[in-house]
């Protein structure tokens, strides 16, 4: 009809609106890192850490860098001479009511000490370590001292780059060895304890807890603030910051991955809840057992770094066995939050109790299993971002 719209016109009018949309997806797509899952300047420190160009101390750096850290907040500095490097804490980098006493600060600090020394055993350097040698300087977490000496590598030194923070579902059929189990506890060593939670009443309960602690911390609006600050669900700002948590790291599952990335980015409150509910049904309902990781002291920063060197060994030798291990450190967080808002302390009490030790007091609390699915890199700033 004339003045009117053909058939003909409205059908390439939708194919041209439809070619509009295919592009502006795939534009949505390419932004976003849709297809670059572990790649960009953000990943490199995962593909360089052995750099034949770094025989010297500088490249034990590399490999501590790649440590665990609370919300992947890589809360390191060092200092590097020819025969010593010193280990400090970025205050910058804490992750302020979620960590209310630095003490995950500290275990994340632990963590890159561990890699680091395993890195100088494996590449002939002797070490002397002196944790917390300047009272006068709580920042100063640790001096290592080098002299030449033996190549001794060892399968946790080869689990470095492999090991990742597992947030997907565990397989629920495949239980943990009991003799794996202990060999994880042996491996904590002389300063550090673990108890396992495997039988089904006491795994009820402690996963009863972390997820009370989870809905009190989403409840908690400093906390869910101080835990939002850490999230990277733009692209652009993980190849920016490379810290923090990502959605690659947060969702395993590939098509909910791209979905989510795709998507615009979740309100704090709805990603509260997202959380919440992977907690309950995905963390707490398919872990296989939970552990507690102890210390003599929770609140003695060397004993933090103890603390953080076993678990990152315990992570490491789990890597090595195909396990994966999954930090899940709400209860202590909270307990922490408790004494600092000077509130009563639930939290504190019941760990106290589960932990059932009075000689010892938990650190941090975590899951353990078998991977359903493989598990994404995190971004790393490089060894010269984190040099003084």
């Amino acid at each position: 009809m004339r003045g009117g719209l053909t058939r003909r016109v409205l059908l390439r009018g939708a194919g041209a609106g439809g070619v509009l949309a295919a592009a502006g997806g795939l534009w949505r797509a390419w932004d976003q890192g849709v297809f670059d899952v572990g790649r960009g300047p953000a990943y490199e420190p995962w593909h360089r850490w052995q750099s034949a160009a770094d025989a010297g101390p500088l490249g034990l750096v590399r490999a501590a860098v790649l440590a665990a850290s609370p919300h992947n907040s890589q809360p390191w500095l060092f200092r590097v001479t020819e025969s010593r490097i010193d280990l400090f804490a970025d205050p910058a980098r804490n992750i302020g009511a979620v960590d209310p006493y630095r003490r995950e600060m500290y275990i994340g600090l632990g963590c890159a000490l561990e890699n680091l020394l395993l890195a100088a055993d494996a590449r002939g350097f002797a070490w002397r370590l002196a944790l917390m040698p300047d009272r006068a300087n709580a920042a100063h977490a640790a001096r290592i001292d080098f002299a030449p000496g033996s190549r001794a590598t060892s399968e946790l030194y080869d689990a470095i780059p492999r090991r990742h923070t597992n947030r997907g579902p565990y397989d629920q059929a495949r239980a943990v060895s009991r003799e794996l189990l202990d060999d994880l506890a042996r491996l904590a060593g002389a300063d550090a304890r673990v108890r396992w939670f495997t039988a089904d009443a006491e795994r009820r309960r402690l996963g009863d807890l972390i997820v009370r602690a989870t809905e009190a911390s989403v409840a908690d609006d400093d906390q869910s603030r101080a835990s939002a600050d850490w999230f990277r669900s733009r692209w652009a700002d993980v190849q920016r910051h490379r810290d923090g948590i990502t959605i690659d790291a947060n969702v395993t599952e590939p098509l909910l991955r791209a979905a989510a990335k795709m998507l615009p980015p979740l309100s704090r409150e709805r990603s509260d809840r997202f959380w919440l509910t992977a907690t309950r049904d995905t963390f707490v309902a398919t872990a296989t057992g939970f552990g507690l990781l102890a210390v003599r002291d929770a609140r003695d920063n060397a004993e933090r770094l103890r603390g953080g060197r076993a678990w990152q060994r315990l992570h490491l030798h789990a890597t090595a066995r195909g396990l994966a291990l999954h930090p899940l450190n709400q209860p202590t967080e909270r307990a922490d939050r408790e004494q600092s808002l000077g509130i009563e302390p639930t939290f504190g009490r019941v760990l106290a109790e589960l932990l059932g030790d009075p000689r010892w007091e938990t650190l941090m609390t975590f899951r353990i299993g078998y991977p359903t699915r493989a598990a994404a890199l995190s971004p790393r700033r490089a060894a010269e971002a984190v040099l003084i």
